[in-house]
């Protein structure tokens, strides 16, 4: 899964990072003495009312007051090789039996090497996936629990498997066939393809695309071990000085001098609506007693809806105005809007899940206590005042929702959406990114009359 950040140095500070797991998108980890991540449980105040009947007991939200969150775990873990080691170990990595890794393979390397699944440090051996599956969480050896809600492991086939044999290590290569990484004190179990898939999604119904497209097609066994990376992980598209490790966004947000950091998931360009979202966040927390929250924008890359605008397109759009990777990176506050799963069902035309639980799910998962949710108001299209608003169900009649969906035909079809909606800057590079695709296809069509 890559990685990609944006930092924007202007008045109102904020960073912006991307997760881009679909396409192809090593540091010492201790933390300098003086820095603001020292350990410092949440501390909460609560009002306690002077009239309270017993047995009922008043829990209110509480008002926190703390320094940025430790990451799961810990220390953050860092799988990269040190330079000076890097020859002998591919020298090493180059004798021993191959495993071939797919383009998600390495993206998930990745994720792993920089800390962003801490307290990981490879591919899931069998009691973690089982944990990891079952119960959403992994239990440490010292019984500390950290959310782990999605598996993450390597799958072989019947043939790479036998060629292993009995070897306690092996090499991973990347699908060019270079050299990724070395995978040690390895275990080899079966892979229950149903069972992940149902336990994952809740349900079996064909035509979910990450299913389709990895699940379905990968081998019947799960390979787990420990990493060594032999180099980070670059995917040359234009886009990797974007992307940061957690370690050096913690870095910049001391530098910052952040007392919180509130992160923000989107998979859509960032329009008005989500604007005003973010401001709101900010103002909510200077009113809790923090000087300087800062905002972790962090839109998704990767398996996205198909009709999605790619990441490319919508970092060039967020310029002109950017739950568990978001605490191993120090955000101690994640707003959650609607529908954070955001998934039509595959073969009904419904959700998948109910709209409301994925907030509901959030706030009460193991291993996420220490992450603050903060749900958001509904913003849409306020037709008075001409901008986007809260939602005001008194006069529901003024106010128009526009859907991603809507916002990708307005600019497919060259058609305006409302002032106010978003910047003119970032909706003409949406038009821009249409027209040509648009040319695009027109010059595709007569070949392929043609021939």
């Amino acid at each position: 899964m890559s990685l990609t950040i944006k930092s924007h140095f202007a008045s109102r500070t904020y960073l912006s990072f991307t997760t881009k797991p679909s396409r192809f998108t090593g540091y010492n980890t201790k933390i300098r003495p003086n820095s603001i991540y020292h350990f410092n449980p949440l501390r909460l105040t609560y009002y306690q009312p002077k009239k309270m009947q017993a047995p009922f007991q008043y829990s209110p939200a509480p008002l926190i007051k703390s320094s940025l969150i430790e990451p799961d775990g810990g220390a953050l873990v860092d799988l990269v090789v040190p330079e000076g080691e890097r020859g002998a170990k591919t020298i090493e990595a180059e004798s021993l039996p191959k495993v071939r890794l797919t383009k998600i393979d390495v993206e998930w390397v990745h994720v792993i090497s920089e800390g962003w699944a801490n307290p990981l440090k490879g591919f899931m051996r069998e009691d973690e996936y089982l944990q990891s599956l079952h119960f959403s969480s992994l239990r440490l050896k010292d019984g500390y629990i950290v959310n782990m809600s999605l598996p993450i492991v390597l799958a072989i086939d019947d043939e790479t498997k036998e060629r292993i044999g009995s070897s306690s290590h092996v090499g991973l290569v990347g699908p060019d066939g270079d050299l990724i990484a070395i995978l040690r004190s390895i275990e080899i179990y079966k892979h229950n393809k149903e069972e992940r898939i149902a336990r994952t999604w809740g349900t079996t119904a064909p035509g979910l695309p990450y299913v389709e497209e990895v699940i379905t097609p990968a081998g019947n066994w799960l390979i787990g071990g420990d990493l060594e990376v032999l180099k980070p992980i670059k995917y040359n598209d234009g886009l990797d000085h974007y992307r940061l490790s957690p370690k050096q966004l913690r870095k910049e947000f001391d530098r910052r001098n952040a007392d919180a950091v509130f992160a923000f998931q989107l998979r859509n360009p960032v329009h008005n609506g989500h604007a005003l979202l973010m401001n709101d966040t900010r103002r909510r927390l200077l009113e809790m007693g923090f000087k300087n929250p800062i905002l972790l924008l962090h839109p998704l890359g990767g398996f996205t809806k198909a009709d999605d605008v790619p990441l490319d397109v919508r970092m060039e759009q967020h310029s002109k105005w950017h739950a568990k990777a978001r605490i191993n990176a120090g955000a101690n506050f994640y707003i959650v809007g609607r529908d954070p799963a955001g998934m039509g069902h595959p073969t009904e035309k419904r959700d998948l899940y109910d709209p409301d639980h994925g907030k509901k799910v959030l706030s009460m998962a193991p291993g996420l206590e220490k992450l603050n949710i903060l749900p958001f108001r509904v913003a849409a299209y306020d037709i008075v005042a001409k901008k986007m608003a809260f939602f005001d169900p008194s006069r529901a009649k003024d106010f128009l929702f526009i859907s991603g969906t809507k916002m990708r035909t307005y600019a497919r079809t060259g058609e305006n959406p409302p002032d106010g909606f978003m910047c003119p800057g970032g909706w003409e590079v949406l038009v821009k990114y249409y027209e040509s695709l648009q040319a695009e296809e027109a010059t595709q069509q007569p070949a392929a009359v043609s021939s």
